[in-house]
């Protein structure tokens, strides 16, 4: 290996190293409640901003807590305030749901080209969401963007949301394996 070569390759190994120790990990319990709904920690996990009461029940406290959601190929991820915009969804959401997705304008965003496109944490997460409810979320936007109410109808008439009561009921619901849509 040429001298310049081996400069390079060993500055560029001394500065991972120094980078990865001044960044360090990412863990939730550490994480503000500003920057906690929508963040992946190190080891994978979503992180989770959850409410409790002060014991004297005058004060409501935040903590962001490690979910059990485990997100795959990503890690170490903190959402930015470009993608949270134009998924419109609130760094000040309380735990997981999927209760926004039956809000139009809510669904709107997280269907348009800004979020689908290039926000995969907050697309993982709803397209998880999603699945957890019976929908393909990619088929939602599509319904979504050529008739958003005929959407919304057909979200609220399906009886995904409450889930069928045999596989034979379940019909298009059918459990199915299907790949999210994490990284485009």
């Amino acid at each position: 290996m040429s001298s310049p070569t081996k400069f390079s390759f060993i500055l560029f190994f001394a500065f991972s190293l120094f980078l990865q120790g001044t960044l360090g990990e990412v863990i939730c319990e550490e994480l503000p409640k500003d920057v906690c709904s929508f963040s992946i920690a190190s080891s994978g996990k979503r992180c989770l901003l959850e409410n409790y009461a002060e014991e004297d029940g005058n004060e409501v406290r935040y903590q962001c807590r490690t979910s059990e959601v485990v997100v795959e190929r990503m890690a170490e991820h903190i959402e930015t305030d470009a993608c949270v915009s134009a998924c419109g969804v609130d760094r000040t959401t309380v735990g997981i749901s999927s209760d926004t997705l039956l809000e139009p304008q809510f669904t709107g965003k997280l269907c348009s080209p800004n979020c689908y496109q290039n926000c995969p944490n907050i697309v993982d997460l709803y397209f998880n969401l999603a699945a957890g409810e019976g929908v393909f979320l990619p088929d939602l936007c599509d319904r979504q963007r050529t008739n958003p109410h005929r959407a919304m109808l057909e979200l609220l008439s399906s009886g995904a949301a409450s889930g069928p009561a045999t596989v034979e009921a379940a019909g298009d619901y059918a459990e199915v394996p299907v790949p999210s849509p994490s990284f485009f």
